[in-house]
Order: structure tokens, then C-alpha cells, then sequence
């Protein structure tokens, strides 16, 4: 249902957040990757439509890079490099759409994706983007979420336990029902990790 109020590029980008979310934490894996790709040629259309609209253009990043994820494989890497662009296109025309979530989708493509020969990536490079997008979002549930998993993945459980009780505190994002629950579900399983390292 479309909310009332909402400029028609405001309801378009919704339906693609909340299509994104079902896919993400309701779809089977193995069926991720087509569903991505037909969701990604409904953002082209939306790009195409509102050419202005950078929010737009980071949630084809955020698309890309997940449907990278559900990909995996050398296959992902060229995906990843997309998304890349994407970000790096939106972050220099303005940094802060979206609350810094350029950035902080950047910086976890930098730490996910394997670094030279193969990909790009590069831990030094992913810390200075994740803590940009703190810096705009200091609360952000997603913000905190990658600089945790960031963090556990370079051995820093004390600071990730930290930034995953923000996580699990963050205010809910109105309209991101799915898409707070599935990001809180899975800051649970991975504050489990960090308690096992800890104890």
C-alpha cells in the first residue's frame, strides 16, 4: 500500500527497499541471484524516471553487492566492482544520502571483497569508509551492524560487541519492518560469535 504523503519517487524507492528485504531475509538462497537481477532492472527503470535521485543510485549499489553476496564465487567480483561505481559516483555528488549509507555499503564491500591480485580489497580502506558513515549515522542500525562485523573480523570482539548492542538498540526505520528484523536477527547470531571469543 502506498503511504499517503509520499512524492511518487518517495513510494517507488519504498517498494524497492521492501522488495529488497523480502528477498534478502525471505527468499531461498539459490533463488537470490534472479530475483536480485529482476529487481535491479526495476531500479534502471526507476534511474531512468528520476535521473536526479541519488538515493536511487545507492540502492542499486546496495542491490548489486548483496546480490554479489548471494552469488558468490569469482562471478561476484564484477558485480562488486559495479556497486563500486556506484557508490563512488553517489558519495562524490553527495556524501550524506541516505545518512552515509554510501559509505558505509562501500566500506563493507572493501572488507568482503578479497583484496590484490584478485579484487580490491582493502581493510585500511573499508575502516576509513565505515567510520564515515558512523560519523553521519552514529546510530544507524546498518552503520553499526558492518562496522561489527567489520570489527569481529579483525579480531576486535570487545569493539564489536560494542557496536552490535547499538544495533540491537537502534530506533526502527519507519516503513523497514522486514529489513530492521532481518538486520537485527542476524546481530544476534554474530554477538553469539563474539561472546564464544570472548569467553
Amino acid at each position: 500500500m502506498p503511504q499517503q504523503g509520499l512524492s511518487p519517487a518517495d513510494q517507488a524507492l519504498g517498494l524497492i527497499q521492501t522488495r529488497w528485504a523480502e528477498i534478502k531475509y525471505q527468499v531461498a538462497q539459490k533463488q537470490q541471484d534472479d530475483a536480485y537481477q529482476a529487481l535491479l532492472a526495476d531500479v534502471d527503470k526507476l534511474r531512468a524516471q528520476y535521473p536526479d535521485d541519488l538515493r536511487l543510485a545507492v540502492w542499486q549499489g546496495i542491490i548489486l553487492s548483496t546480490q554479489a553476496g548471494a552469488r558468490g564465487g569469482l562471478g561476484a567480483l564484477s558485480l562488486c566492482k559495479q556497486a563500486r561505481t556506484v557508490f563512488e559516483q553517489a558519495i562524490a555528488a553527495d556524501a550524506a544520502v541516505l545518512e552515509g549509507s554510501a559509505y558505509t555499503s562501500l566500506g563493507s564491500l572493501y572488507y568482503q571483497v578479497p583484496g590484490w591480485p584478485i579484487g580490491f580489497g582493502d581493510d585500511d580502506k573499508a575502516k576509513e569508509l565505515l567510520l564515515k558513515g558512523l560519523a553521519i549515522n552514529p546510530n544507524g542500525i546498518d552503520a553499526n551492524f558492518f562496522y561489527a562485523d567489520f570489527l569481529f573480523d579483525q579480531g576486535d570482539y570487545q569493539g564489536a560487541a560494542a557496536a552490535l548492542q547499538k544495533v540491537l538498540s537502534a530506533p526502527s526505520r519507519p516503513g523497514r519492518d522486514l529489513a530492521d528484523q532481518g538486520r537485527r536477527e542476524e546481530a544476534e547470531v554474530l554477538l553469539a560469535k563474539v561472546k564464544r571469543k570472548l569467553s
